[in-house]
């Protein structure tokens, strides 16, 4: 029986390098240097730092233009409010990884509403989907994809 499974997924690795890659930017640009303006990576949050909000902000821009030239999908990115001390400000950018129970649900409900002689089941943080007919499966993908989901989806595991 047919099948694939749909999963969100980052490369840890693209993305340290797109944070280092920013950090570079920061450290060289005249509007930065000497500011103490840094990015850091823990887990799959990216944490900056700098003096002032609008420096936060075009770091956002520069994290941003950098995620996607290591081909990360941006909408993965869930930047937070920034936070403002006395002469720091700090903003965190939480970096969606893996389908969480209410988005799988959500694709579930996306699917079945479709009418699509299809099954999905979610197993762990992936959605299993199943069928008699691959050309059914490419409905339920391209169903998906013309969705509106606040998550970058990927498409693997296609078994005939």
């Amino acid at each position: 029986m047919p099948s694939f499974d749909v999963v969100s997924e980052l490369d840890r690795h693209e993305l340290t390098n797109a944070v280092d890659q920013a950090n570079r930017e920061v450290e060289n640009r005249f509007d930065f240097r000497g500011s103490g303006a840094k990015f850091e990576l823990s887990e799959w949050v990216v944490t900056l730092e700098a003096p002032s909000k609008f420096q936060v902000q075009q770091m956002l821009q520069i994290l941003t233009d950098k995620l996607a030239r290591r081909k990360i999908d941006v909408t993965a990115m869930s930047p937070e409010e920034p936070e403002v001390a006395l002469n720091k400000t700090k903003q965190k950018v939480v970096m969606k990884h893996g389908v969480d129970t209410d988005s799988a649900r959500k694709i579930v409900k996306l699917i079945k509403e479709s009418k699509i002689k299809v099954q999905a089941a979610i197993q762990g943080e992936q959605v299993r989907v199943t069928g008699k007919k691959r050309d059914d499966l490419q409905d339920a993908i391209r169903v998906l994809k013309e969705s509106k989901l606040d998550l970058p989806l990927q498409y693997t595991n296609f078994r005939d």
